[in-house]
Parts: C-alpha cells; structure tokens; sequence
C-alpha cells in the first residue's frame, strides 16, 4: 500500500468543502487551485514529472465562503498574472516570503542559485514582491516560508521595517485570522 494518496485537485474549478451551516444558510466553503507557472519540486521524482500536467507543479489555493476570500501561495514563483488577481480579491492573503533578495543564498553561500531559478520571487528589489504588490488589493498581507537567511527575520533590521511600512505580516506560530 503506498504511503501517499494523489487526489486530484483541478486547475480554475471550485470545489465545495462544505455544505449549509446550522441556520439553513448556503454558505458554501469552496477551493479553487491556481496555477502559479513554477517548475516542479526537486523531490518530485521523474515518472511523476513525466506524467503530470506542467501547470499543476505549484499552484496556490483561493478559499471562498460567500464574498470572503482567502488566497493562500507558499511558492510563488511570480510568473503570469493569474495570482494578482486572487491576492487582490482577498482579504487575507499569505504568500511566499522566503527570500528578501534575489541573490540572498549566493551571498550567505558564496555560490548556488537565485531565488528566481529556485522558484521563488524575492521580497524585495525591481519585479520582487513588494513591487509587484504595490497598490494590489487592500487587504491583509502575511508572509509565510520565510527562510532563515531571510534578514526580514530580524525585528530591527531594514528589511522588516520596510516590510511594515508597507503594510505587510510577517507570520508567526499561534497567529489567527478572522474573516
């Protein structure tokens, strides 16, 4: 018996999760995955990248209950526009945050590869997040995946500051949401 079991989860259709709460009330609890344009995980292995569709390699997840929206992406590799669109909608949308730079693991390393060619798009910087965010949607921004090169990590630093100033969370265990 195999220790994973794939189900599939179709691109752009909503999935109800949920059915009528207590009240008689139709307030349906739906998912829709996005796809995100990355490139499949390294611990992805051949057959499976062989035979899954290139747009399912990462995607995010848009949860909607009547006209709340919640945009989740852990990864996300800043191709295309289709995320903008489900970040802008929603009233909380928590996104990859793993690098501040582009560059950051080569200069920590001192070799390697960008954030762009591991599939993350960087906080900062011309086309990094916080660029492509500006004056995208109101609602609230949190960080997630954040790596420990990561100098926003760091409550006095620059990178944080500049983080706040714009409006944006940085997540944290224990933290809860209210839609």
């Amino acid at each position: 018996m195999p220790l994973v079991h794939w189900e599939v989860l179709p691109l752009d259709h909503p999935i109800r999760f949920s059915g009528p709460d207590d009240s008689g009330s139709a307030k349906w609890l739906c998912c829709r995955a996005v796809p995100l344009h990355g490139e499949f995980p390294d611990y992805v292995s051949k057959h499976l990248r062989d035979v899954l569709p290139q747009d399912e390699a990462v995607i995010g997840l848009e949860l909607t209950q009547g006209d709340i929206k919640f945009f989740y992406a852990p990864t996300l590799p800043g191709r295309g526009d289709g995320w903008k669109r489900g970040v802008a909608e929603s009233q909380l949308a928590m996104l990859d945050g793993t690098f501040w730079t582009d560059d950051e693991l080569i200069g920590v390393r001192g070799s390697g590869k960008t954030a762009r060619q591991i599939g993350h798009l960087p906080l900062s910087g011309p086309g990094g997040l916080l660029d492509e965010m500006t004056g995208l949607g109101k609602g609230r921004r949190v960080l997630v995946h954040l790596n420990n090169t990561n100098p926003a990590l760091d409550e006095e630093s620059d990178a944080n500051r500049a983080l706040r100033e714009a409006g944006w969370e940085i997540a944290h265990d224990g933290m809860e949401f209210e839609l």
